[in-house]
C-alpha cells in the first residue's frame, strides 16, 4: 500500500478521534512469508480472543489449521463444513446430548438462516492481521476493523454516510463475531457501494471484547472514501467537538 495514506490517516485520526484506539486490518495472501505469524493451533480458541495482540500491535496470520474454532474456518472461508447438528446447537440443543445457544428460535429457523447466509471462500492461503500504524509497502488491506466505543462508533457510522443518500449503507448482520469484522464485509469489498459491518453483538464473542466495544468493519475502498471525506465532513464542527472531548484512551 501507499504508505503516505497509513501516515495521512494517523495525523486524522489523533486530530479527530483523539486517542481512541487504532484500527486493525486484514487481507488475504499467499505470501510464505505470512507462516512467520502464524498462531499456533493448539486447541478451540476464539480469534476474537486472539485478536487482542493485533490490537496492542503484534501481526498475526492464520490459516485452515490455525483457525482452531469450527466457526472462525467457516466464517474466514477455510471450509464450507457446519458442525453436526449445528441447527439445534444454535436453538434450543438436544437433552442430554448437546446445549443449545438459544440463539435462535428453532432448528429450522436456523437452517432457513444457513441457507440465506452468502458462501464465503478463502480467496488465499492465509489472513493476516495487523494493527493500522504497522502497515508497510509490501501489505495490501483488504478490510479495515475498528473495535470502537460508542462515541468512536458514531462517528465512524456518520461519516460512511456522508457521501451516501441511502440510510441502510451500514448493516448489522445476525452472525458470529468473526463473520461480522471478515466475512460480511469482504464480501462487500466488489460491490459498486460497499456497505460497511457494524458487529461484535454475537453474546459468544462479547466476554472477549471490553464491555462498551463494539466493531465497525469495511472494505479498504470505501475506508479511503471515509478518509478523504473527514475533513470536510461534521468533524470539523464544534458538534463533534464537544463529542470527542471525552473519547478516552483504550
Amino acid at each position: 500500500m501507499d504508505t503516505s495514506l497509513r501516515d495521512k490517516f494517523l495525523s486524522l485520526w489523533r486530530k479527530y478521534f483523539a486517542a481512541a484506539e487504532l484500527p486493525i486490518v486484514a487481507y488475504y495472501t499467499n505470501d510464505e512469508g505470512a507462516r512467520a505469524q502464524l498462531v499456533p493451533a493448539t486447541g478451540r480458541a476464539c480469534i476474537i480472543g486472539q485478536l487482542a495482540r493485533v490490537r496492542r500491535g503484534e501481526t498475526l496470520a492464520f490459516d485452515r489449521d490455525a483457525a482452531t474454532c469450527s466457526g472462525a474456518k467457516r466464517y474466514l472461508g477455510f471450509s464450507q463444513e457446519i458442525m453436526p447438528n449445528f441447527e439445534y446447537f444454535l436453538s434450543c440443543g438436544i437433552p442430554g446430548k448437546l446445549a443449545g445457544e438459544r440463539y435462535k428460535k428453532t432448528p429450522q429457523l436456523v437452517k432457513e438462516f444457513i441457507a440465506r447466509m452468502p458462501a464465503f471462500v478463502a480467496p488465499a492461503k492465509y489472513i493476516v492481521f495487523k494493527r493500522w500504524d504497522n502497515l508497510t509497502a509490501a501489505d495490501e488491506p483488504e478490510i479495515v476493523i475498528f473495535f470502537a466505543t460508542p462515541d468512536v462508533l458514531a462517528g465512524l457510522f456518520t461519516l460512511a454516510g456522508f457521501e451516501e443518500a441511502d440510510p441502510n449503507r451500514v448493516m448489522t448482520p445476525f452472525g458470529a463475531g468473526c463473520g461480522t469484522i471478515v466475512q460480511y464485509p469482504y464480501l462487500e469489498k466488489d460491490q459498486p457501494s460497499p456497505r460497511s459491518v457494524i458487529g461484535m453483538f454475537d453474546p459468544s464473542a462479547r466476554p472477549l471484547v471490553p464491555a462498551n466495544t463494539l466493531t465497525f468493519a469495511t472494505p479498504m475502498a470505501k475506508f479511503a472514501r471515509m478518509m478523504a471525506d473527514m475533513e470536510e465532513s461534521f468533524l470539523t464542527t464544534r458538534t463533534w467537538e464537544q463529542v470527542q472531548s471525552r473519547i478516552q484512551p483504550a
